[in-house]
């Protein structure tokens, strides 16, 4: 985020974001920046301007990145608020879009829970007897919560997907251990034996059956089934390591969270204990100056971490630590029936929550070719442009008759992070001509487009027996009100 001396920004909700996660009163950031309290307290609320001087004062004193006050949350924000307001829900008020950026950039909590409660609306058309099951529980004491899984994803957003705690206490584990990656199963069984007692044995599929990992608390023994390859292996070793070792931090950071029910705040833990696992196997200041040098060559870093393909490219998303930031890019996992389970953006990205995503984005046509990445440059209706990676992943091994788990893994950035991939060496970014694709059928109003399997929701479908479209769905060209 450039600064030049004469320009005045008003950032007032991202300043005072940025300052409580400092963990500092207004009073105590304006001595550090030699600036009255009151002065902090206008910036916060938009009646004075950040001045150029004052960002560099704040980026010395805190050791900030100035890019923790750009804008790819309020980005974000408004992406969703948008999609929530596309709903027919909605169809009634005319809000233009300028208000949506309005409430993303100054009130983003009110953001949080408007997703919030259109999650809970989305889940209640789902399955109206099992809410007012739910509901009817009430005098129990108990509630009805959203879809834990995208209550977990918001709280991951929020945190960019990075966790300082969990990063430092891997690298501490790894300094400790000072293995090579290929030693670092070894040395982790030997860990969790020496310091937890507890014995790590491989099983055969015949006695594991449909179970990947299982901690036996009664024998103190971590079971790995024998179709785990070596890093999975290693990951599952370093969350059961990051259970045992990392109970503290993992409270901490779930007790930030506020309130959660008890299946949320379970997932929520698993996820986060997952997150020390990665960062175990690739170390923050190793991993991340080891991608800058190679130019983000996903098969390479897997090589020298001893990683899978979809763990590094999971990893990438994670790099957020001020003054040492990678790419930010976003991640998408698909099956070959399109359902989405699992999508990370450290950027800009518009995923859907409520929806699945473009045919035309040729993660979908990795399953067609199995053995090669795939990129492409994607550019949506609104004119913003990305750099896309994809390709199939086989996991875990499947004993004959079942079948084999395929998963499409989508690695992208913004445009003008591309150049430092080693994937868009030799092409020409600024020229290269983008395919353009909408955030998903129901929210995308492209004409035309054969792959279009429902018609936007807001627009008004025209239906024509005379006439056959190249699209299976003709709308009309003015949004419903």
């Amino acid at each position: 985020m450039a600064a030049d001396s004469g320009k005045k920004l008003f950032v007032g909700p991202r300043f005072r974001r940025i300052r409580q996660q400092l963990g500092l009163s207004q009073t105590q950031i304006a001595e550090g920046l030699s600036i009255s309290p009151s002065y902090i307290n206008l910036i916060e609320r938009n009646q004075r301007p950040v001045t150029a001087q004052i960002l560099l004062r704040l980026a010395e004193a805190y050791d900030l990145d100035l890019r923790d006050l750009a804008t790819a949350d309020e980005d974000r924000f408004f992406a969703e608020l948008n999609e929530i307001f596309s709903d027919p829900l909605f169809r009634q008020i005319d809000l233009p879009k300028q208000e949506l950026r309005d409430l993303a950039e100054l009130c983003p909590g009110v953001t949080h829970a408007l997703q919030r409660l259109y999650a809970a609306y989305t889940e209640a058309r789902r399955g109206e007897t099992l809410v007012a099951a739910q509901m009817a529980d009430r005098d129990e004491g108990s509630r009805f919560e959203a879809n834990p899984v995208e209550r977990v994803r918001e709280l991951i957003e929020a945190n960019r997907n990075y966790f300082p705690e969990l990063e430092q206490a891997a690298e501490n584990l790894r300094d400790g251990l000072n293995v090579p990656a290929e030693g670092l199963f070894a040395a982790l069984a030997t860990r969790l034996r020496e310091k937890h007692s507890i014995a790590t044995r491989i099983m055969p599929v015949d006695v594991m059956r449909e179970t990947l990992r299982r901690f036996d608390r009664h024998r103190q023994q971590l079971l790995l089934s024998e179709l785990i390859d070596g890093p999975g292996r290693c990951f599952q070793i370093g969350f059961q390591i990051g259970l045992a070792e990392c109970g503290a931090i993992l409270e901490t950071i779930v007790g930030r969270a506020g309130p959660l029910d008890d299946t949320t705040r379970r997932l929520y833990r698993i996820t986060l204990a997952n997150y020390f696992a990665a960062s175990v196997m690739m170390p923050y200041h190793a991993f991340h100056g080891a991608a800058e040098q190679l130019g983000y060559d996903v098969h390479v870093l897997a090589q020298r971490f001893n990683a899978g393909f979809e763990q590094v490219c999971h990893r990438l998303t994670t790099l957020q630590r001020p003054n040492a930031r990678g790419v930010p890019f976003f991640l998408l996992r698909v099956d070959n029936a399109g359902n989405v389970s699992k999508r990370f953006s450290s950027g800009t990205f518009p995923f859907s929550k409520f929806g699945g995503t473009c045919p035309l984005w040729n993660v979908h046509s990795t399953f067609d070719t199995p053995d090669r990445l795939l990129k492409q440059v994607i550019e949506l209706p609104d004119g913003s442009r990305y750099f896309s990676i994809a390709q199939m992943v086989r996991r875990p091994v499947a004993p004959h008759p079942q079948p084999q788990p395929r998963f499409a893994i989508g690695l992208g950035c913004e445009i003008r992070h591309a150049a430092k991939l080693v994937y868009a060496a030799g092409m020409d970014l600024d020229k290269a001509e983008g395919t353009p694709i909408g955030v998903n059928c129901r929210l995308c109003e492209r004409e035309n487009c054969s792959q279009r399997a429902e018609p936007p929701i807001t627009r008004t479908l025209i239906l024509d027996e005379n006439t056959r479209r190249v699209s299976s769905f003709a709308f009309s060209n003015a949004r419903e009100l």
